[in-house]
């Protein structure tokens, strides 16, 4: 047997946090199973850091620097479902209100 890593990625994930059995996966077009699987995808990024502060990130990037990527990911995700877009500073002015 050779390496899968449809089987990894895919069927797997699927099996595991949607609990569809191997014969519903087959019959589910592929169409279907990409876009539960990108919903997946954005639902682990959306709240991947849910319970942690801005200090406890810093923290824990100081071991591993790629945890700053994977903060700044979830923040955007944050923001894009929210509807709220970050505030553009044009002056020192509207800095200090």
């Amino acid at each position: 047997m050779g390496k899968s890593p449809e089987m990894v990625n895919c069927y797997i994930p699927l099996m595991k946090e949607f609990g569809m059995s191997w014969s519903e996966i087959k019959n589910t077009p592929k169409t279907e199973l990409n876009v539960l699987l990108t919903a997946l995808s954005e639902y682990n990024i959306l709240h991947s850091f849910d319970g942690y502060n801005d200090k406890s990130v810093r923290e824990m990037a100081k071991d591993d620097p790629d945890i700053m990527t994977r903060y700044n990911d979830y923040k955007a995700k944050q923001r894009q479902y929210s509807g709220r877009k970050e505030r553009k500073i044009e002056s020192f002015k509207e800095l200090i209100k």
